[in-house]
């Protein structure tokens, strides 16, 4: 059963349950990219074996696969994801930003110019579930970016088939290419490259331990979105909230994991055993009930504090991937939140909202990060290079001060490269 504390008898670091990967991942991950940078594909083939059981002939999902899964996709879960697609798309453009330039009457020229990644590798799992909602989420942003290539890696069932949602969801997306390749070695071929997986420039995406490892371990070969922990939910909720429905949230992230966190801020000591007791009703309903037992009793937790201003500041000091302010008035209180990754305010906004439909980007900064990292979006698929030019002239101007400044740095190769132009004649 979940526990129900007082905040004196918890600190803020201790509310999530952030439990560090198991130590052998490290070594196990290291060994799978060692041998996928060696061997390639073969290594990739005999991976499959062992880890998913399934014998391949390709790595590369062909047209005719996509298309024969889109059909024996039910037509309401197509409506759907297009749905979807477009509240995402429209959300994402949004982002996009314009390179600029700046021309001075001096004779400078300034200007900052963006650039799309070339190539980006999405993953995708694919193991106790398949989220299609993943691959809208990650692919829509790179397209609105204008990546020449996106790439999907997903694990394989027994079978050698990706599941038809996926592959429908790639297709409304516009993805370029998608592999039957999963876990750490699936890292390891996007950021190294094989005889059939193409090497990639940023490599996004959420997994399991191996894969938040594996992005880990490459990170610098080629880069990541982030090292995204177990998922966690913090709900502020006052005491005229419906305990139904706050269980009902809390339960929908523990399913996701056995170490996915759901947490309960509460002025109300009331609501607090209402909903204690009003989950372990609705745990029985659960399909995923073993894993959202685990969770709700090794990481959930009810708070109950004395104000939900108090509240709002716990949730600051600990930064989560997702925060529900469940009160009446939440535009009054949200300039007071600083760290989450996504808000969901008032009583009609479940996080499952932004899992699926609402637009905002479902790939959040885990584990106390939303301190300083952001969800995903169209600047991680961009790079910006900055240009500058000088007239002779407009040399003339600063050539003295750079010198000073780089002599004050001991930089006298500078100095002399800045003056040497303004004191010979010109040829």
């Amino acid at each position: 059963m979940i526990k129900i504390l007082m905040a004196s008898e918890v600190l803020p670091e201790e509310i999530f349950s952030r439990a560090e990967a198991p130590l052998d991942v490290s070594k196990v991950v290291s060994d799978i990219i060692n041998d996928v940078r060696d061997n390639g594909d073969e290594a990739l083939f005999r991976l499959c074996r062992k880890f998913d059981k399934a014998e391949l002939s390709s790595l590369l999902v062909t047209e005719d696969e996509i298309d024969e899964a889109v059909k024996n996709v039910d037509e309401n879960l197509l409506r759907i994801l297009e749905r979807a697609y477009t509240n995402i798309k429209k959300f994402h453009e949004k982002q996009l930003r314009n390179s600029f330039i700046i021309n001075d009457e001096n004779g400078v020229v300034l200007a900052q110019k963006i650039l799309p990644l070339e190539r980006v590798g999405l993953y995708v799992p694919g193991g106790t579930a398949a989220y299609p909602s993943t691959v809208l989420m990650d692919a829509v942003p790179a397209k609105l970016a204008g990546c020449r290539e996106v790439v999907i890696v997903t694990p394989p069932d027994k079978n050698g088939r990706v599941s038809p949602a996926i592959l429908a969801a790639a297709k409304i997306a516009g993805v370029d290419k998608i592999f039957k390749v999963g876990g750490a070695q699936a890292v390891a071929a996007l950021a190294y490259g094989t005889e059939s997986i193409p090497k990639a420039d940023k490599i996004v995406g959420p997994g399991n331990a191996y894969v938040a490892e594996a992005k880990r371990q490459v990170f610098g070969k080629v880069s990541i979105d982030m090292i995204a922990g177990p998922s966690e939910i913090l709900i502020v909720a006052d005491s005229t909230n419906s305990p139904v429905h706050v269980a009902a949230d809390m339960l929908a992230q523990a399913e996701h994991d056995r170490l996915a966190s759901a947490v309960l801020v509460t002025d109300s000591y009331e609501l607090a055993v209402k909903v204690q007791s009003e989950i372990e009703t609705q745990l029985e309903k659960l399909e995923r009930y073993d894993i959202a037992r685990a969770s709700v009793d090794n990481c959930g937790k009810i708070i109950v504090t004395d104000s939900i201003s108090r509240a709002v500041e716990i949730a600051n000091e600990i930064a989560p991937e997702h925060l529900e302010l469940c009160v009446d008035n939440p535009f009054d209180i949200i300039d007071s939140v600083k760290n989450a990754g996504s808000v969901f305010m008032g009583k009609n906004c479940p996080e499952a909202l932004g899992d699926y439909m609402a637009g905002p980007n479902h790939t959040l900064p885990t584990s106390g990060t939303a301190r300083f990292s952001s969800p995903l979006s169209v600047d991680d698929f961009v790079k910006k290079t900055q240009y500058i030019y000088y007239t002779k002239e407009a040399l003339e101007n600063v050539a003295r001060d750079v010198e000073y400044f780089a002599k004050t740095e001991g930089l006298t190769a500078h100095a002399r490269s800045a003056v040497v132009r303004i004191e010979e004649p010109s040829k």
